[in-house]
């Protein structure tokens, strides 16, 4: 369910006590191992963790007026996600393997998707590996990083 806020806090603010709770915890862990450069704003109705057009002008898929996704934090209809799109960019999915070990170790339960990771509440989310995940990798090595997919998909057709 996409949030028409136009803030995090009225987004955070219009949730059930219980998710608000929830992503309040995580979007401090992501704030607390967000790399230099970064920036929180809402996007696609979540919050999200981007690129400022400032740093990459010429934008998400080359739209000028659309940052670029790092992250983002959202509270969907049947459960919470956390998106991490370094964590999916990564090319040789070092990054992901990486992951799903650490994910595996900490014993909770796995509910992934490509670019997200699903849970129903805090204690299924291992919180400080989603701080791990987003402090692994700097703006500029997240750009090259897309800019890299960008160019494996241009030659792949």
């Amino acid at each position: 369910m996409q949030s028409t806020a136009t803030t995090v806090r009225e987004y955070l603010d219009s949730l059930p006590a219980d998710r608000k709770a929830a992503l309040e915890i995580i979007r401090a862990e992501i704030l607390k191992n967000l790399p230099e450069g970064y920036q929180e704003t809402m996007q696609y109705g979540m919050i999200g963790y981007n690129v400022p057009l400032s740093i990459y002008p010429g934008g998400y898929l080359g739209k000028k007026d659309t940052p670029l996704p790092f992250a983002a934090l959202a509270s969907q209809k049947n459960h919470m996600a956390v998106y991490l799109m370094n964590i999916y960019s990564d090319q040789d999915q070092t990054a992901l393997s990486w992951f799903l070990e650490e994910y595996k170790a900490t014993g909770k339960k796995m509910d992934v998707g490509k670019s997200c990771v699903r849970f129903k509440k805090l204690a299924d989310l291992p919180v400080e590996l989603i701080g791990k995940a987003i402090a692994k990798t700097s703006v500029q090595e997240f750009i090259k990083m897309y800019e890299s997919g960008r160019k494996s998909l241009a030659n792949a057709k």
